[in-house]
């Protein structure tokens, strides 16, 4: 891989929500077209997860449907370039959680343990809290911010695009049968303590401001979502955590995501230490 140099800093990508049909369906998937830059190389990676007990895809610096989405339908991989080793697993619709049903689900585990670990034996990263920052859109907004409070210790940069912040807290709806039995099946019925446990609400208010990550929050005005984010915004500030949050005209899609890019790799670089990006 040409424009990966050892010591580079480690960016894992987590994926936006996945959407379930109603039906079959035969369609062939979309092609990939990833957007690449000159300099940057794309390597597809099969790992076996012990935490899942089956292999597990991975993508660097580049993609397709799926854990592709990133590169395929924004402009991130030309960060690459900059001394960032972009890293986008595969993670179902598991809200990158250990579910609750059925127990094998041990998305989590797979993202904390078998991925880093895989990561830094295969490639010439830099190791440590330091080196390494977590960032998703949608239910992977929700998986970095959830996985940054649990793991303090494993990331130093927690980045959030129209995160799904308050789906622990979601009643069971008849209207959204399939959504409340598959939220129940991942998170436990509502108000339990598994529920608790994955709720960055509930999370945030025991987590220790000087040893959390620095938070990079962002989402759409015209987003279902917009009130979650701006009270979970208001308890960083209360608490006073490392955070910003940022609001623009937009929907729940690419189009916004892909134009707080910029900003969220140049926050990146404010905060994560010098030695750590090269």
């Amino acid at each position: 891989m040409s424009n990966l140099c050892r010591g580079a800093a480690v960016c894992f990508l987590l994926l936006p929500v996945v959407l379930f049909q109603a039906c079959t369906t035969t369609e062939k998937p979309e092609p990939d077209r990833p957007r690449l830059t000159r300099n940057v190389v794309l390597k597809d990676v099969t790992f076996r997860s012990a935490s899942l007990g089956r292999d597990m895809p991975y993508l660097l610096h580049g993609g397709g449907g799926g854990y592709r989405d990133w590169t395929n339908y924004s402009d991130v991989a030309r960060y690459a370039e900059s001394g960032f080793l972009l890293v986008m697993p595969e993670g179902g619709s598991s809200y990158y959680t250990n579910a609750v049903d059925p127990p094998s689900d041990r998305y989590e585990d797979y993202i904390v343990h078998d991925l880093i670990a895989d990561v830094e034996s295969r490639f010439p990263v830099a190791s440590g809290r330091a080196n390494r920052a977590i960032v998703g859109m949608s239910m992977g907004g929700f998986g970095a911010v959830t996985l940054g409070l649990r793991h303090p210790d494993l990331f130093t940069f927690v980045g959030g695009l129209s995160s799904a912040l308050d789906v622990p807290r979601r009643a069971f709806v008849f209207k959204r049968f399939h959504q409340s039995r598959h939220f129940a099946a991942i998170f436990g019925p509502a108000g339990s303590s598994t529920r608790r446990a994955s709720d960055p609400f509930v999370l945030i208010r025991a987590a220790d401001p000087e040893r959390a990550p620095y938070f990079f929050l962002t989402c759409g005005e015209q987003e279902g979502l917009l009130p979650a984010n701006r009270e979970f915004a208001a308890l960083l500030s209360q608490r006073h955590f490392r955070y910003e949050f940022h609001t623009l005209a937009g929907s729940h899609d690419w189009n916004q995501w892909d134009t707080w890019i910029p900003a969220l790799f140049r926050s990146i670089s404010e905060h994560m230490p010098p030695a750590a990006i090269r």
